[in-house]
């Protein structure tokens, strides 16, 4: 399901859009994820504060929220205060994964994800560090960007004496594909340091303008709709600013960026979002990787029983795990 490489020329599977390649149980998990969320109150008609709190108490698609013992707390200096960090370590680092949560910047919790962290750090043997950045609306655009950016750079800082060597790794799913990127354009522009040797970039929106398939997906809820992302977005920035590339990153220089992978459903309105930018991100003369599942709806890697998850999750593993040798 990634693209081909002939003569450095990017080959694209185009039967990966077609409705036939979808397998049989990625329509049935659709079907079932698509009813019960239909059953759920929406984003839409909830405030975000009653949503962080069912998500908390494990009431939410995603099911429990699952802490393991051998996870560490911690907080770092921030530019709007203390920021918390949830530390996954391996007996023997071999560097470190900066771990930036998804939730349209509003929802979504460094500490609600430890079996994910868990996994990359005893599968690369990176120390998973995941961060607590400020959310909106409460923290509108530029506090979140601003807290990654710090996190990113006590990272660069300390990785070596925290964690044995400085071989990094930064990456994010959804809203944390999108400020993972941003934080590598202020580290490359605002500090001249380029840290990180790859990204991993699950199902990101680059373009809060909103690419095609965001603007043409409508109201069929999958995780996502149209009139949920524009709420999202609306929550984080104004539209003002949206074409700002430190807003909407597909619109910023990428020279000089390292190698990433970039993951995506054929059911997800994000689909453009990662299709462009992989393009983009190849034309600025930097390594990109797509891969593209069949069916797949937003957040799809976080349903552990289905294939399709099981597939993009070993994928990335690898990726992450061949950067730092």
């Amino acid at each position: 399901m990634v693209a081909d490489r002939e003569d450095d020329v990017v080959r694209q599977d185009v039967s990966l859009f077609d409705p036939s390649a979808i397998a049989p149980e990625t329509r049935r998990f659709n079907d079932d994820l698509e009813a019960r969320l239909a059953a759920m109150p929406s984003i839409l008609d909830v405030a975000p504060q009653i949503v962080r709190e069912r998500r908390a108490a494990g009431q939410s698609i995603f099911g429990p929220v699952v802490r393991l013992p051998d996870g560490e707390d911690r907080t770092i200096a921030g530019p709007g205060g203390p920021i918390p960090l949830r530390i996954f370590r391996p007996a023997t680092p071999r560097g470190a994964y900066l771990h930036i949560h998804g939730g349209g910047w509003a929802l979504g919790a460094h500490d609600q994800q430890d079996v994910l962290l868990h996994v990359i750090a005893a599968q690369t043997g990176l120390a998973a560090v995941s961060v607590g950045y400020r959310l909106a609306p409460e923290n509108p655009y530029p506090a979140g960007p601003d807290d990654c950016e710090a996190a990113a750079l006590w990272l660069a800082a300390n990785a070596a004496r925290e964690f044995g060597r400085d071989r990094l790794v930064i990456g994010g799913e959804s809203a944390g594909a999108h400020l993972a990127v941003v934080t590598l354009l202020r580290l490359r522009d605002r500090h001249q340091v380029t840290p990180f040797r790859g990204a991993n970039l699950l199902y990101g929106e680059y373009d809060l303008a909103m690419t095609p398939s965001v603007r043409r997906w409508g109201t069929r809820n999958l995780v996502l709709s149209t009139p949920i992302i524009e709420r999202f977005v609306g929550w984080f920035v104004p539209p003002v600013l949206r074409a700002d590339p430190d807003v909407s990153p597909l619109h910023a220089d990428l020279d000089g960026l390292p190698r990433a992978l970039f993951t995506i459903g054929t059911l997800d309105p994000l689909l453009d979002d990662s299709l462009f930018m992989a393009a983009r991100w190849q034309a600025a003369g930097n390594d990109a990787e797509l891969a593209i599942y069949p069916g797949g709806v937003h957040a799809f890697n976080a349903f552990p029983a289905l294939a399709l998850a099981t597939e993009a999750n070993a994928l990335a593993l690898r990726f992450i795990a061949d950067i730092v040798g």
